[in-house]
């Protein structure tokens, strides 16, 4: 399995390119801004096509290249109902001329978009078997991506089988998403944390929207945010 990612835009979204092997297809989750170039560099050097746009959540960092991405390589865009409004409007509340004027760009609904609304479902994208968890808390439609790892993991990763979990803004090294914002539920985050992440193993590779990777064990263990939970 190949796994790379890098950090997009002034928000520093990370992105990733997910796929089974060199010449296979591929998975991007969460192309932010100006990740238009790094994502073709990368699917030319291994031969890889976009088979599925994966959004952790509609919060503009994380969908600003989603439409391109998808539209120049023919693929879908996944995403939760709660936020698929965000593909039009990211900035919630505020209205697409806002995010026009703030970013200097129009967004618009991919030509294919794909609603993400079984928790707990899996999707086969390009051999690569995705399991997809409803997180709401840092936005009503976030969700976790889980997929398991047979083989070692030729990555940033650094890990052999097992699972890596795309957490988007739920979970960071050592932090949790915030939840000031439109939609968000500091409640409704650590219900998610407890529910759909606790409860993973601790070796579970914890691959966050940004900042660095770490492992379910490690929040369990270090965390602040997180003393006292339990799942």
């Amino acid at each position: 399995m190949l796994l790379t990612g890098f950090p997009a835009g002034m928000l520093q979204c990370n992105c990733y390119i997910l796929a089974a092997h060199a010449g296979s297809d591929a998975i991007v989750v969460d192309p932010g801004q100006r990740a238009m170039g790094r994502i073709r560099a990368i699917l030319d050097e291994h031969r890889l096509t976009p088979s599925a746009v994966l959004l952790t959540h509609g919060h503009v960092d994380h969908i600003w290249s989603a439409q391109k991405v998808a539209d120049t390589y023919g693929c879908p865009v996944y995403i939760h109902p709660e936020d698929r409004f965000m593909l039009t409007d990211p900035i919630k509340g505020f209205g697409p001329r806002l995010a026009q004027l703030a970013f200097g760009v129009l967004f618009s609904e991919p030509k294919q978009v794909v609603e993400l609304d079984q928790d707990g479902d899996k999707i086969d994208l390009g051999g690569i078997t995705v399991t997809v968890d409803h997180a709401p808390g840092h936005t009503r439609g976030s969700v976790v991506f889980r997929v398991a790892v047979n083989d070692p993991v030729a990555s940033l990763a650094q890990t052999g089988p097992g699972e890596l979990a795309f957490t988007g803004d739920t979970l960071f090294k050592q932090s949790v998403g915030r939840t000031d914002l439109p939609g968000g539920s500091g409640r409704d985050l650590l219900n998610s944390i407890v529910t759909k992440l606790l409860v993973l193993d601790d070796d579970t590779v914890v691959l966050p929207g940004h900042g660095p990777r770490t492992t379910i064990g490690a929040e369990r263990r270090t965390n602040p945010f997180l003393e006292g939970l339990s799942s």
